[in-house]
Formats: structure tokens, C-alpha cells, sequence
């Protein structure tokens, strides 16, 4: 049997996985200057987290939950998500203590059997912020606002679309006017949202069927249900948002696909990508920590798809890839560079040496297809005399370096290079 990745998972090889981490830093460094957290989840849950948080009626839990029973018998999940996981946390842990707003941001692998597909699969990564204990609109444009700056400094357009879905006392009534509606045309949707209709129909506004979605372009809008409170918190939020120059547009049949969100929901969507167009999402989950066991507390974030925003192209710096490759000439120098190379990783600076017996020759070769911008070079000249040979990659010059200063030399002429970077190139002779 072949061995390869399971289906709907994938390997990120390099150099593609440098640019999936520079990504992620850009995004946590974003976070913290926010005033955000980090807080390292479990993989995997208890299934009522999910079941009680994201909702029994949702297909994330009917149909795409990977769930399994451990040696006792209790039930376990793969996360599909992690705001649910960041609730639980925040009441076991009785986060509130230490004051309120509890500003937290995730990061890592995700899990849902769905038909893979572009930007779509079985794991999939996140990034993610949660803003616990404020019912303000300030709350939902600050996330918003993280949101949206990320994928400005990434380069990326899009279309913020943004939606109230009510709260408890004025949702019924339009779940109810849908039930009607849907009702009357059950025979133009597919299989699984004629079940939706009855079971939970605010998840039909989801589906990208066409047929469906040809009955969703007619069906009633939520803002005409809306209760004064609800209403003019949206207001607020799109008044917030405006004051801060951030484009949006209104769009009334947005629900989201998790039972949690009340009020403010809303979408990053890519306006080149198809039907499966989104790119962050997120909204406000008044009652999901009550839910699970805490006291009410208010809440909204947002979570990031890393594959997609990779589909989208972020426009990222050339990076000089800065570093030194220490080259061996002869056996006898081979332990002498092993220990510079050790030296050198130790006061920070990136250092790589061979470890396939290869020619002088060859390990400038591997200098230069690993982007080093310097080689150390060690020989019988080097050693006898007690100094190393310091070569530019990119213009080919070289400098005679004492012992004592190697470091300090190295990091000089990094911080140059970075300073002017350009096409690196190597020397011909090997030396």
C-alpha cells in the first residue's frame, strides 16, 4: 500500500511552510499589540462542549465532527473549531478573576470531515481572537477592526459583509416567518435543507445550492424583525466601523453556520474566490459561556482560515534569508567548524554546516542554495594561523577574521547585508 497523507490533510513543505509561518507570526504579533493573549487549546474536547456550544441542529455536529470514545467509554472530539474550546476554558478556569475583558487569541489545527476541496479540508488551520466579557459595540469593531488590519498589511482585498441575527427575543419571530416561507417552497431545496426547514432553519440561509440559493434571494431578511436593542447596537457597531474608514456592506440573510452568535455576525470574503469565498468570519456569542456552565458573559471574535488566506496571495517582504554556512576543508578542519558553527547559533546567529562529506566545492554549493549570506571557511591556513575566512555570498569578497572576533564580525556583516539586500551569487573556486 502506497503511504501518504490521509485524504482532506496535507504536508507544507518547505519553502511554501516558511511563508505559512510568516503569515501566522504577522498575525500573532498583530494580536498582541491589540492587547491579546495566546491560549493553547486541547485537539480534542469532551463532544458536549460542541454539542452544547456550536448546537445539536448544526451540520458541523451532525454530519462533520471526527468522534470517538476513549478507554472509558466518554466521548471525545477533534476540534472543529475553538471558540467553543476558549469558553470552556474561560469557566473551568474562572478567567474572569483576573478582570474583565479577557482578550485571548488561538492558533492550530481544526477538524471536520467535509468533501475536500480548494481551500477546503479535513484539517485545517486557524487563527483566531476571542474578546470575553464586554456587551458593548466597541467590542465587536475592535475585533473587526484586528480583522480587517490583517489582511490589509497582508496585501489581501476584501469584502466585509456584516449582519445582525438578533438576540432571544426577537429572533423567534423571524425563525418563525422563515419556517412559513420555507415551508411554502420546500420543494425548490435539497435533501438536507428541507431537514434544516424543520429542524433548524436559519442554517438553509447557508447553504450554496443553487436551487436553494435561489430561495434564500427571496426569503424575508432579518433586519425587519430586529428589536430596538438589537437594532441599535448594529447601528452603533456600523457607525464605529465607518469613523474608522473600514468599508462594509449590509447583508441581511447572513447567519453563519454556528448556533452560538447572537447579534453581530460578519464575514472577510474573498471577491475573486467562488462560493466558498470566505476568509475570516466571526460575530458576537452573548450566551455560549452561560451555556457551558458559567455565568452569563458577553462575548465576540473572529477566526482566520490559513489555507484560504494562502490561496489569496499575501504579499509578503523578500526576506533576506541571512546566515552563515561554515565550510570544512580537509578532515582535519571538519571538527574546528563543527564547533564554529555551534558558537555561532549560540549568540543567535543562524548557522548551518555539512554533514555529507561533501567537496569545498559542494558546500559552497549548499551555501548558496540555502540562501546563506556568508560562508565561514575553515583549512589548514585557518587553523595554523588561528582565524577563519569570512566570504561575502553575494559579491564574492572575503576578510580574514581573528578567533576572538568571529561573532561579532558575523553579526556586522549580516546587519549590513539585510540593510542592502540583492542578488547573492558564489565564489567559483571552492575558496
Amino acid at each position: 500500500m502506497e503511504m501518504k497523507a490521509p485524504r482532506g490533510t496535507m504536508d507544507i513543505l518547505p519553502p511554501e511552510s516558511e511563508r505559512w509561518r510568516r503569515v501566522a507570526e504577522r498575525g500573532t504579533a498583530l494580536f498582541r499589540a491589540y492587547g491579546y493573549r495566546e491560549i493553547i487549546l486541547p485537539i480534542m474536547e469532551y463532544t458536549e462542549v460542541f454539542a452544547r456550544g456550536i448546537g445539536q441542529g448544526t451540520d458541523i455536529v451532525q454530519k462533520e465532527m471526527f468522534t470517538f470514545a476513549d478507554k472509558s467509554g466518554r466521548s471525545l472530539t477533534l476540534r472543529p473549531e475553538a471558540t467553543a474550546g476558549v469558553a470552556r476554558a474561560f469557566v473551568q478556569h474562572h478567567l474572569d478573576k483576573a478582570g474583565l475583558p479577557v482578550k485571548l487569541y488561538y492558533q492550530g489545527p481544526m477538524f471536520r470531515h467535509e468533501r475536500p476541496q480548494a481551500g477546503r479540508y479535513r484539517q485545517f488551520r486557524q487563527l483566531g481572537v476571542e474578546l470575553i466579557g464586554s456587551p458593548h459595540p466597541s467590542a465587536d469593531a475592535e475585533v473587526i477592526m484586528v480583522c480587517n488590519e490583517f489582511f490589509s498589511m497582508l496585501g489581501i482585498e476584501t469584502d466585509l459583509v456584516i449582519n445582525s441575527v438578533g438576540d432571544g427575543d426577537c429572533r423567534p419571530a423571524y425563525i418563525d416567518a422563515l419556517k412559513e416561507y420555507l415551508a411554502v417552497n420546500k420543494a425548490s431545496l435539497c435533501k438536507d435543507c428541507r431537514r434544516r426547514a424543520v429542524e433548524n432553519p436559519l442554517r438553509v440561509l447557508d447553504c450554496k445550492v443553487e436551487s436553494c440559493a435561489r430561495v434564500i434571494a427571496g426569503a424575508p431578511g432579518l433586519e425587519a424583525f430586529l428589536c430596538e436593542v438589537c437594532r441599535q447596537h448594529y447601528h452603533e457597531v456600523a457607525e464605529l466601523l465607518q469613523a474608522a474608514s473600514i468599508p462594509f456592506r449590509r447583508d441581511d440573510r447572513l447567519v453563519r453556520g454556528l448556533d452560538y452568535y447572537t447579534r453581530t455576525v460578519y464575514e472577510f470574503q474573498d471577491p475573486q474566490a467562488g462560493a466558498q469565498n470566505a476568509l475570516a468570519a466571526g460575530g458576537r456569542y452573548d450566551k455560549l459561556v452561560e451555556e457551558l456552565g458559567g455565568k452569563p458573559m458577553p462575548a465576540t471574535g473572529f477566526s482566520i482560515g490559513m489555507e484560504r488566506v494562502m490561496l489569496a496571495g499575501p504579499r509578503l517582504e523578500e526576506s533576506e534569508d541571512a546566515g552563515v554556512y561554515v565550510v570544512a576543508i580537509g578532515e582535519a578542519a571538519r571538527g574546528r567548524a563543527f564547533l564554529a558553527a555551534n558558537r555561532l547559533r549560540s549568540a543567535g546567529i543562524r548557522a548551518d554546516l555539512d554533514h555529507m562529506q561533501r567537496s569545498p566545492k559542494a558546500q559552497m554549493r549548499e551555501a548558496d542554495r540555502g540562501g546563506f549570506a556568508c560562508s565561514v571557511i575553515v583549512g589548514e591556513d585557518e587553523m595554523a594561523g588561528g582565524y577563519y575566512t569570512l566570504r561575502d555570498m553575494r559579491e564574492g569578497g572575503q576578510e580574514r577574521v581573528e578567533e576572538s572576533g568571529l561573532v561579532e564580525t558575523v553579526r556586522q556583516r549580516l546587519e549590513l547585508r539585510q540593510a542592502a539586500p540583492g542578488k547573492r551569487g558564489m565564489g567559483e573556486d571552492g575558496r
